[in-house]
């Protein structure tokens, strides 16, 4: 060893020698001193509760790690299968949930999702819903709307209004068997026909461009209506939100809001955004401040709605559709953030999904009856509404069908819907679960209908030689 590192090391030595001294002089100074008594109320010096916060955290990243984990496993494994990823996330947070690792592994079940977590989990949940939304904003492109006004128009509104008919009448039966006194039958049958109306906008992109049918015209129009289907049930959805938690006064009070709130997004922060989107030198890389600006934006825009009665998620959507899709703007945005929503956020949504989710509830003939009959509506509802409305638009047969089938994809925006009714207390925890597994069949349900469809030739290849776009 040289000099110059014994030297080094001795003073090293030294150091904590002298660190050692001075807390023993320390220890030995304060053993006498009288501090205040503790608040009363508070918790005490090694209590349990004052433990709790930081086990709290624990079990937090436990199950986070754990959601990743299993999404990640399952999405891999549903994409094998010539599924979305994103349907293997969906059921990946339903089997972590008590429908089966709770009923298989109670006691794993317990420690890796604790109740005790279920807090912490639903407010990153509901900020990851927040920030989907306002990227399927950013994501909606109006201008196939413009160049296929009259067929899209028809078709996304048919595929509305037939399976919302339906839900609603379909609640004639199903709120004596699995609602309660508390909730009125109008508000019960308004969300039921909601929830039998949604298209799943991102998971419908997702399979066409997994199949590379997203240029095609056939694969235009249903995005086209896939949009405009999310936009006008989104307004119905505000609708009902606003009835359900008002009273039929202040609900009044909520729609002149909502409806004022629209016009200054409109008017005013539309242009601004446009002007921030357009200005010279808007091809940089998006600054930091930047970021943060616009993260500031669709947040004050979310908890405007939220202020307003109606959800924090209508304002992020709405912020993130006054975005130009296709301006460098938005793709800066989504590569910032659509990685972190979808790998972390929404799998943690899933799986606050899952939670509340107890399938052990649909028990007996005649709730599994009624399930598959909520299946069957739904299915038939936006299958046949989708399919006559693009017969009538003198779309061919097969095409028509096909567009009933993506049409009818749910996903995750039902999933959003329906956590948005549990927590209002409109549907029951019974028909939550059923709900959830119409929105699971009838979402798995397209890739295989649409392989029947074409069977024995080539999907792509028929729909780009006879539907191309010029």
């Amino acid at each position: 060893m040289t000099r110059r590192a014994l030297s080094r090391l001795l003073a090293y030595v030294l150091l904590l020698g002298a660190a050692a001294l001075a807390l023993w002089f320390t220890r030995s100074a304060g053993m006498d001193l009288k501090a205040p008594p503790p608040t009363e109320g508070a918790p005490g010096f090694g209590s349990r509760e004052a433990l709790s916060g930081a086990r709290g955290l624990f079990h937090v990243l436990l199950a986070v790690i754990a959601i990743l984990l299993s999404s990640r496993a399952l999405g891999a494994l549903f994409a094998k299968i010539e599924q979305p990823a994103v349907i293997g996330e969906m059921v990946a947070g339903i089997l972590i949930g008590p429908s089966l690792l709770g009923r298989l592994a109670p006691e794993t079940s317990a420690f890796l999702l604790p109740p005790s977590i279920e807090p912490q989990l639903g407010i990153i949940a509901q900020i990851g819903v927040v920030l989907f939304m306002f990227l399927v904003g950013l994501e909606l492109d109006t201008s196939g709307i413009r160049k296929r006004p009259q067929a899209a128009i028809a078709i996304s509104q048919a595929s509305i209004v037939l399976p919302f008919v339906l839900g609603a009448v379909l609640a004639l039966y199903v709120y004596p068997r699995f609602s309660s006194s508390d909730v009125p039958f109008f508000v019960f049958a308004l969300f039921m026909g909601i929830s039998m109306s949604v298209t799943a906008f991102p998971v419908l992109a997702r399979i066409l461009t997994d199949r590379k049918l997203q240029k095609t015209r056939l694969g235009v129009v249903a995005l086209t209506c896939a949009a405009i289907n999310d936009v006008s049930a989104w307004c119905l959805l505000a609708l009902v939100v606003s009835i359900a938690k008002s009273s039929p006064g202040a609900a009044l009070w909520t729609v002149l809001f909502t409806l004022l709130f629209v016009a200054v997004m409109f008017a005013v922060v539309r242009p601004l955004i446009r002007r921030w989107a357009c200005r010279p030198g808007g091809e940089e890389p998006l600054s930091q401040t930047g970021l943060g600006l616009v993260i500031v934006g669709f947040l004050a825009s979310a908890f405007a709605t939220e202020a307003i009665g109606i959800h924090a998620l209508f304002g992020a959507f709405l912020f993130g559709a006054l975005i130009p899709h296709d301006s460098h703007l938005a793709r800066q945005l989504e590569l910032r953030l659509n990685d972190a929503v979808v790998v972390l956020f929404l799998p943690v949504f899933f799986a606050f999904t899952g939670l509340r989710m107890e399938l052990g509830l649909v028990s007996g003939m005649e709730a599994w009856l009624v399930c598959l009959l909520i299946i069957f509506v739904a299915t038939v509802g936006k299958f046949g509404g989708s399919y006559a409305a693009a017969r009538l638009s003198g779309m061919p047969m097969r095409d028509s069908a096909t567009i009933g089938v993506l049409m009818n994809t749910r996903g995750l925006m039902e999933l959003v819907v329906l956590n948005l009714g549990l927590d209002l207390g409109v549907i029951s925890p019974t028909l939550f679960a059923m709900l959830v597994l119409m929105a699971l069949v009838t979402t798995f349900a397209t890739s295989p209908a649409l392989s029947l469809l074409y069977r024995g030739k080539s999907v792509h290849e028929s729909w780009d030689r006879q539907h191309s776009l010029p």
